[in-house]
């Protein structure tokens, strides 16, 4: 809160400076873009309308608070039928576990369950085989020269990993990883039309998919999380068809959740200890550092640059006044490299206290959160003792988003 004041705002070069972000250079490096935005203030006009915030003490307070809500179904239909939030996988996002705010989240939640220390030793006893059997494949492409790790590894460490605890197919395992990458362009900061239609198309997909996939599961049910769902929903919903799409939701959600941001996690730890040898040499030396690395990497370039909210009545933020209902996005990639918050915030250190938005904050705290650590934290732990050091070919290549970062391959050769 404070008192309002009006700052002079140049909205050709806010508009110029996202047009920058979205070019090739600035998918590759946003970060100087970033430190152009945060130069503007901590909390700024977005060209599109609502705000930008690039501090880290007002990112992590803004998502601890319950004064800044999620941009919930209601939200999306009070837009208006032509706004990007009225699309069909728009929508369809607005009703999964990410977007709801109490007392749905609560009670959905709660029917979620968790990754307890018991589940979390058992698929970590499953991590280790499919890593290991991941890095074979990696070792045997590397005898040609170089490999992708990226489409190796990275790709297929989480689908494998959620794969196998939800009891899908393996056969399924490539199209749902597919759909996945084309549906998370409607969670996108500035979805394209072609984008959005794209998103729509996949989310039919996935719904058809995981619809069929509960109606399975009740009827015949098993020893795992979807089985475990319909109980816990039926101990609370008495409509039948109501709790198997609260179900059909909870699926969506954790495989959108655990197969997009996980992948880059993995693709973005493997670049930042393959782009210097005295970081691979620091890993293998000191594999104690394992989970340290992984904080930094998830501080350094996280997989989510972009996270929003949006005010649940009139409120000023640092001079600017945010009506109800306006939308602020919280820039938390520009709110890492805050040097309010981190010393030399640009330099990659990971024996730095960590401390990061990447899981979000507050009660929509990540989910996956101990998941995705269990996944780096084990493929970095074996990659470093199983494999000879390995060395960049060639920087990555970007897909075209800004909230979420994707590199499309990682090719590594041996050093």
């Amino acid at each position: 809160m404070g008192v309002v004041s009006t700052r002079p705002y140049d909205r050709r070069a806010a508009v110029s400076l996202f047009s920058r972000l979205r070019t090739a250079a600035g998918q590759a490096d946003p970060f100087p873009f970033y430190a152009e935005l945060a130069a503007r203030g901590g909390v700024s006009p977005a060209p599109w309308g609502g705000s930008l915030v690039t501090g880290f003490d007002l990112c992590d307070r803004i998502l601890r608070s319950r004064e800044w809500i999620e941009p919930d179904a209601s939200w999306r239909e009070r837009q208006g039928a032509g706004t990007r939030w009225n699309a069909p996988s728009s929508r369809e996002m607005g009703r999964t576990l990410p977007a709801l705010n109490p007392p749905d989240h609560t009670r959905v939640r709660r029917a979620a369950g968790g990754f307890d220390r018991t589940t979390i030793q058992d698929m970590g006893r499953m991590l280790d085989q499919v890593t290991v059997r991941l890095l074979d494949d990696l070792t045997e492409q590397l005898r040609e020269g170089e490999a992708d790790f990226a489409t190796l590894v990275s790709e297929e460490l989480p689908v494998a990993t959620i794969g196998h605890w939800l009891g899908l197919p393996a056969a399924d395992w490539p199209r749902l990883r597919d759909l996945t990458h084309e549906q998370v362009f409607t969670q996108e900061l500035l979805p394209s039309a072609t984008q959005l239609a794209r998103s729509d198309a996949a989310t039919a997909e996935l719904r058809a998919y995981f619809v069929e996939l509960v109606r399975s599961r009740r009827a015949r049910p098993g020893d795992d999380p979807v089985s475990r769902w319909i109980q816990a929903w039926d101990a609370v919903e008495p409509d039948r068809d109501e709790a198997d799409e609260q179900v059909y939701l909870l699926a969506l959600f954790v495989v959108l959740a655990a197969l997009e941001t996980t992948s880059t996690l993995l693709t973005m730890t493997a670049l930042r200890l393959v782009e210097r040898p005295e970081r691979w040499n620091l890993i293998a030396s000191c594999p104690d550092l394992v989970p340290a690395f992984v904080e930094e990497t998830l501080r350094y370039d996280p997989p989510t640059h972009v996270i929003s909210r949006v005010a649940a009545r009139d409120t000023v933020l640092e001079g600017t006044e945010i009506r109800r209902d306006e939308m602020v996005h919280l820039m938390v990639a520009a709110a890492h490299r805050d040097p309010a918050r981190h010393h030399d915030p640009d330099l990659f250190d990971p024996l730095r206290k960590p401390a990061h938005l990447a899981f979000s904050g507050g009660i929509h705290y990540c989910l996956g959160a101990p998941l995705a650590r269990l996944e780096a934290q084990t493929l970095l732990r074996h990659l470093t003792q199983r494999l000879p050091r390995l060395t960049l070919v060639r920087p990555p290549a970007w897909a075209p988003r800004v909230a979420f970062r994707r590199p499309l391959n990682l090719d590594v050769a041996p050093a």
